[in-house]
């Protein structure tokens, strides 16, 4: 992330936002305070790597070029999901995000939760778009990526809450 200067600081930003918003968010998304928490580092995360400027933006004042790459609009080919790149960055950056919200229980909120992270993807690369300060690039890859590795994450999310949410019925039958 040597090319994104803001991202540590971000990241570090966002665990504080976080550990203060935590309490805030379990009650109105109906969960546990670390997984509100985790939900908000995670929204945090994202957007320390993709909405701070470049390292070039802030040292030769590069600017983003205002207009978006649609030429990719489908899953990326076998040969770049190989090793570290910015198609896998892409994805890995939205599993955890996608993990979180498939762990909260299932209410609308989590509804909501779904449709505000599936939106988060469009919304970063509409922001790279319109603010060339940045000097992003606005690419629909980023988009299928990104949305991929939320997925990826919901899928894995869903599965581990279902088995918690199990594991903890069974106790609360164990006692009674």
């Amino acid at each position: 992330m040597s090319n994104v200067p803001a991202f540590i600081p971000g990241v570090f930003l966002s665990a504080v936002a976080a550990f203060l918003l935590a309490p805030t968010l379990g009650r109105e998304l109906a969960t546990r305070p670390v997984v509100a928490g985790l939900l908000a580092f995670c929204v945090g995360v994202v957007l320390s790597a993709t909405v701070t400027p470049l390292r070039d933006a802030l040292e030769a004042g590069a600017v983003g070029t205002g207009e978006c790459d649609l030429s990719r609009l489908g899953l990326p080919p076998a040969s770049e999901l190989r090793g570290i790149n910015d198609t896998t960055l892409n994805i890995i950056l939205f599993v955890p995000l996608g993990l979180v919200v498939g762990i909260l229980p299932p209410t609308p909120r989590k509804a909501g939760a779904v449709a505000v992270a599936i939106a988060l993807p469009f919304m970063v690369e509409t922001v790279q778009l319109v603010v060339p300060v940045l000097a992003r690039g606005c690419q629909s890859a980023d988009v299928v990526d990104n949305l991929t590795g939320l997925f990826i994450g919901v899928a894995l999310g869903t599965a581990l809450g279902f088995v918690f949410r199990a594991r903890v019925r069974d106790r609360a039958r164990l006692k009674s």
